[in-house]
C-alpha cells in the first residue's frame, strides 16, 4: 500500500505532493514501483494535527482519486478518511477501499456506506484522536487491549453488512502508543492473526524509528525497511509504506531465501 498524502502538514511528506500535478506524478511513480493499493489522504493524522474541514478535504482528495482511478485502473485506490462525505465522494470517483483511522467510530454511517458499495476497508486502532493521542498513552496490555478493540470493530463491521473477506485490521503503530507499546505490538504481531483477517503494518518513517536510530524523518528509510521485514516475518499481510521500490526489493530478497 503506497502512501499519497495530499496535505500541507503530514509528518513525513507534508506539502511535498500538495500540488495536484505533483501528486499525480508521484502516484504514477508509486504504481510503477509496485504499489498494489494507493492510499490517498487529505487530512494529516500526525500527533497534534488539527482537523481539516470537510470541504477542504474534499477539495484536496477527490480530484486526485478521480484522476488516479481513471489513469491506473489496474491499481486499487484507497481513500484515507474518517469523514462520510469524503468517503462517499471518493467511492463515486473510483476508489474501492476505505481506510478509516477511527475504525468507523467517527461516523457510524461509514460502515453502512462501505457495505452498500461493496468496498474493502481497513479498520485501525487509535487511542483518542490525533491532537491528544500521544498524551501519556496507557494500556493494561497493549496487544490484548488493541486486539480486543479490533475484534469488536470487526464484529460491528460484519454486522453492518461488510463481508469479512473485505476487511483488514491495523493495530495503529504510533497512534496513541509509546515506543515500547509499538515495539511490543511488533514483537507479538502474529497474535492478531487469530482475528482471521489480514493485518496491516504501518511503520514507514514513524517516530519510534527516529527514537531508535536518532535519525530525522527524512533519514529513516533503512529503519523503515527493517521494520517492514520484521512485520512480515511476524504475520503482517499488507505494508503501508512511503518507499515502495526499496521495500519491494527487500521483500524480494527475503522471499527468495524462503523459496530457495
Amino acid at each position: 500500500m503506497g502512501v499519497l498524502n495530499v496535505t500541507p502538514d503530514s509528518f513525513s511528506d507534508g506539502g511535498e505532493w500538495f500540488d495536484g500535478d505533483a501528486a499525480l506524478a508521484h502516484a504514477a511513480d508509486l504504481i510503477a514501483d509496485g504499489a498494489d493499493i494507493l492510499d490517498v489522504g487529505g487530512e494529516s493524522t500526525r500527533p497534534g494535527a488539527a482537523p481539516v474541514p470537510e470541504h477542504e478535504e474534499l477539495r484536496r482528495v477527490i480530484p486526485i482519486v478521480d484522476a488516479v482511478a481513471a489513469r491506473h485502473p489496474e491499481t486499487q485506490v484507497s481513500v484515507d478518511t474518517s469523514k462520510l462525505a469524503v468517503a462517499r465522494a471518493a467511492l463515486d470517483a473510483g476508489a474501492t477501499y476505505v481506510n478509516d483511522v477511527t475504525a468507523f467510530r467517527a461516523d457510524p454511517g461509514m460502515a453502512a456506506l462501505t457495505a452498500e458499495r461493496g468496498a474493502d476497508c481497513c479498520l485501525m486502532h487509535m487511542l483518542g484522536e490525533p491532537r491528544t493521542m500521544q498524551d501519556d498513552p496507557h494500556y493494561e496490555d497493549v496487544v490484548d487491549d488493541v486486539k480486543a478493540f479490533l475484534h469488536e470493530r470487526l464484529e460491528r463491521a460484519v454486522a453492518a453488512g461488510i463481508s469479512e473477506q473485505r476487511i483488514v485490521l491495523d493495530p495503529g503503530i504510533g497512534f496513541g502508543k509509546s515506543e515500547q507499546h509499538n515495539l511490543e505490538l511488533l514483537r507479538r504481531l502474529d497474535e492478531f492473526g487469530s482475528l482471521g483477517v489480514p493485518v496491516v503494518a504501518g511503520w514507514s518513517r514513524k517516530s519510534t524509528l527516529g527514537v531508535i536510530t536518532g535519525k530525522p524523518v527524512g533519514e529513516r528509510l533503512a529503519a523503515s525497511i527493517a521494520a517492514a521485514l520484521l512485520s512480515v516475518q511476524h504475520g503482517a499481510n499488507i505494508l503501508r509504506v512511503h518507499d515502495v521500490t526499496e521495500t519491494r526489493d527487500a521483500l524480494a530478497v527475503w522471499q527468495a531465501l524462503r523459496n530457495a
